[in-house]
Order: C-alpha cells, then structure tokens, then sequence
C-alpha cells in the first residue's frame, strides 16, 4: 500500500490517541482505510471491536482507541475524478449508537464538497508554482556592467498571485543606460507569459536607439497586435491596459530622458536629499493606439537618486493612489544615501502588509564622466583631416594610457570619418569616451545609416564598415534629431 501523510486532525476533544498530524502512515490492506483506497468507496465499521482488519494496523494503539472510547468508524476515498487525493476517517466515541448507512452518506457528500475545493487548491498551487517559476525565468538574475549608474533592486511577487510585473538595465551606445519598469494586467501564467514577450521587444527596440516616446510607441503597437492575434481565444485575457516606464540617462550630459505609458510618475531624489516625482507626460496604458506619447528631459546631478516602481508599491485597497505616493516619499526622504539602503527603507515603510500585487523597485544613483575622460575635435570636409584627426585620437590614448589600441582606433575612426564625409554631411564631429569600453563616435548631418556587405574581388569600396565591425566589439548607429552618430566600442585590455 502506498504509504500516506496525516494532513489534519480535528474533534470535540484534542487527546484522541490517533495518528498525529504529519505522520507518515502504511495502511495494511485488510484496514478499512486500505480497503477505501484500493476500491475507492467508503468503508462503514459500525463496531471497532468487531473489525479484525483494522485491529491488524497497529494492535497497540487499536487498544489504546479502544480503552478512549471511540467504537465506530467510517472511512471516505478523497477523490477528485479519477484521482485518489487520500482517504478521510470519521471516529465516534461520545454518542454510544454507531454509525449508520445515513452518516455514511452524508460523510460521503461532505467529503466529496471537500475533494473538490483540495483539488481547486491543489491546481492553484500548481499554476501558481509555474508561474512563479516562469516569471523568476524571465526576469534579469544579474544586472548587467555599466558604470553610469549605482542600480539597486527589488522585486518581491505578489501573495495571492503571480502578476506581470517586470524591471531592466540595458546599456546603451555612448555609455548611456535605459532603466525600464512595467505592469502587464493580471494574474497567473497568461500574465507572467506574456511580460516576458514584452521584455523581450523592450531589449530588442532597445537596441534601435530609439527615443523613448517613439519606443512606447512601437510597444503600443506590438500589444495591439498581440491582442488582436488572442481576441479569438477565449481562454486568453487581453493584454491592452499594460503600463511602462522607459528612461535614458547620459553620464556626459547628466541629463535624464523618459516616457510613460500609463505608469506612475518617476521619483527623483536630490543630492540634498529633496524629493519629487517628476512630471513626466503620461501616455494611456498600452494598446489602446492611436495617441501619441511624449517625454520629458531634465539634468540630474551627479549623486541624484532615480527611483522606478510598480503601482504595487503605492496601491492598496484600504486607501487611494495618493496616499502611496506620499509614504513613498517620506521614506525616500529618509532612505539613506545608498541605493541598496533607500531600496530597504521603502519597502519598510511603504510595502503593503499583504501585497495584492507584484512589486517591482529600481533605485539608480547617477554618475558623471568626467571632462578628463572625453575627447572632441571637430573635423572640416577635407580629407587631409582624417590624418589630424589619426594624431589626434593617437595622442590622447597615449594620455589615457591606452596605446594598445592606438591602432584599431586610429583605423575605426579613419574609416568613420571618411564614410561621413562621403556619405553624410557637414559638420562632422569626432568624440570618444573613456568609460568601461573605448567608445569612438563619428557625428554628422545626414540621416543616411551605412550598411554593413561583404565587398566582393572587384569592388572598389565596401570594406570600411567590414573592418570597424572586425575591430569593434559591437558598432551601430544612433539617430539625432539633426543628424546621426556612427559608434564603435573596443574592449580595454585589463591590466
């Protein structure tokens, strides 16, 4: 017989001298509970001491029930359709008349109500054990290295059910990163699913370069599409009323970019420890369509706190939106300096003592590059620059110590340069940054992207870009509202 746990035990009086809860118990097969679970009916014993089988589980204690004065017995199959979930025995001691076919069926009835909601429990549990295995599978486990920002976290799920809450740091060109925080509606594994198709289009529009409003805008696309795709399935909720936060912060301008979606506002937190929430445009929630989203632009100083959250942080039934927002500030007022301690302080203060929804908390703590570790010249359509420029960029790395890439620099650059006075527009500009990586940057005027091909035997050009993508760890090009910028980073050799 399959050996079973004692999941509870209950009665007008708390000594019986039953199997206690925990228990782990081998029914033989002649018992009356071995006998439910191998029929899966239930077993009426009217007299206990008229029941061989039973006595034939445990001898001992059969005697010691005995002498407490339980005489009869029923035993249920826990049955959830063709699953066996266990067995249930009912004990009579107090009433002298045993148990009769009528207490028989009305134990069979209430045991049946309850296999029924112990299956319900057993399946949520299930579903909310994927989900929560999905969502931890889709979310960052390590934030990736980027020297603009000191990055905190948080993300603690929800008690009664996994949401869609989901958080990034995604570095981008010219030493900027993107700090993203977002809510998809519901529940469960549709909720937990689909945040993580969103978080994967975020990393992937991400790497366009893209302004903020206008990567919002592509996301409100693609969950419009998504929603259309699922209207026909009727199992599948819709994913329209999903909110976003998007923002990009440069170290060399120390100035901060953002867009929302239906999101609350931003906390920003001073070097004199002033908080705000910053007034970003709020844009309707995702997928709705057909309204444009707008950003905002701000400098932040070095040693400003950003704070990015979830509505689960400052929503709670018991009191309005508002109310959520100024704990939150309170606490960030007295957070502490750190972003590791300003992230311990919030949930302190402000977390729900029963959280109804996930929670997601990104504290960013802005640095600046120094003027020491940027480099500009601007460069005249004449291609006897390109040489200046060579001895230029071969000056400074030798002032940065970096002579080791003194050449693949120098040829990167000689062939951005060149490409943009050929194919782009006057004025050119050439800027480099000595951050985690060796960025060079070619500015001009036009916004025509090269392309990277493969030259063949007898072309006369087309290997420029072939050679800086060989040089480069990865290149691309980023728009400018006047123009673009062509970009290369090179490892620096660790010394």
């Amino acid at each position: 017989m399959v050996p079973v746990r004692r999941a509870a035990s209950t009665g007008i009086r708390e000594d019986a001298p039953l199997y206690p809860r925990g228990r782990q118990i081998r029914f033989v097969a002649s018992s009356p509970q071995g006998v439910s679970l191998a029929i899966g009916r239930p077993v009426l014993e009217p007299r206990l001491r008229d029941a061989p089988g039973w006595h034939a589980q445990d001898a001992e204690r059969s005697g010691q029930i005995m002498e407490y004065g339980i005489h009869s017995l029923i035993t249920v199959p826990l049955r959830a359709g063709a699953l066996v979930l266990g067995v249930v025995s009912f004990w009579r001691s107090r009433k002298p008349e045993p148990f009769d076919t009528d207490e028989l069926a009305l134990a069979e009835e209430l045991v049946a109500r309850a296999a029924v909601s112990i299956d319900n429990a057993r399946r949520y549990t299930r579903e909310h054990s994927m989900a929560v295995t999905l969502q931890r599978s889709l979310l960052p486990r390590s934030l990736p290295d980027q020297n603009a920002l000191e990055i905190a976290y948080r993300y603690l799920p929800a008690q009664a059910g996994v949401g869609g809450d989901w958080f990034d740091v995604l570095p981008l060109s010219g030493a900027r990163v993107a700090l993203v925080v977002g809510d998809v509606v519901g529940h469960g594994l549709h909720a937990a699913a689909t945040m993580g198709r969103l978080r994967t289009a975020v990393h992937n529009f991400s790497a366009l370069d893209l302004p903020p409003e206008e990567l919002l805008t592509l996301l409100d696309e693609l969950v419009g599409r998504i929603d259309q795709d699922e209207a026909q399935d009727e199992d599948s909720a819709p994913v329209t009323g999903a909110t976003c936060l998007y923002a990009v912060y440069d170290p060399v301008s120390r100035r901060c970019t953002a867009a929302r979606a239906g999101h609350p506002p931003p906390a920003v937190v001073g070097p004199d420890g002033g908080v705000e929430f910053w007034d970003v445009p709020v844009g309707p929630p995702l997928g709705l369509g057909g309204m444009p989203f707008e950003s905002a632009e701000r400098e932040l100083p070095e040693g400003s706190r950003l704070v990015l959250y979830t509505d689960g942080l400052v929503e709670d039934r018991r009191h309005d939106i508002d109310v959520g927002l100024e704990r939150l500030r309170e606490a960030l007022s007295r957070g502490g300096g750190s972003p590791e301690e300003m992230c311990g302080a919030v949930l302190q203060s402000v977390r729900p003592a029963r959280a109804a929804d996930d929670i997601a908390l990104l504290v960013a703590r802005t640095r600046a590059l120094s003027a020491g570790r940027i480099a500009e010249w601007p460069v005249p359509a004449d291609p006897a620059a390109v040489g200046e420029v060579r001895a230029a960029v071969t000056r400074k790395l030798a002032e940065w110590g970096l002579e080791e890439l003194t050449f693949g620099t120098e040829l990167i650059l000689s062939e951005l340069v060149t490409n943009a006075m050929r194919h782009g527009g006057a004025p050119i500009k050439v800027r480099m940054l000595h951050e985690r990586h060796l960025v060079c940057e070619v500015y001009d005027s036009s916004s025509t992207s090269p392309h990277l091909r493969y030259a063949t035997m007898t072309d006369e050009g087309g290997r420029g870009l072939f050679l800086v993508a060989q040089l480069a760890e990865r290149w691309g090009t980023r728009y400018l509202p006047a123009g673009k910028v062509i970009w290369a980073e090179q490892s620096i050799p660790q010394t």
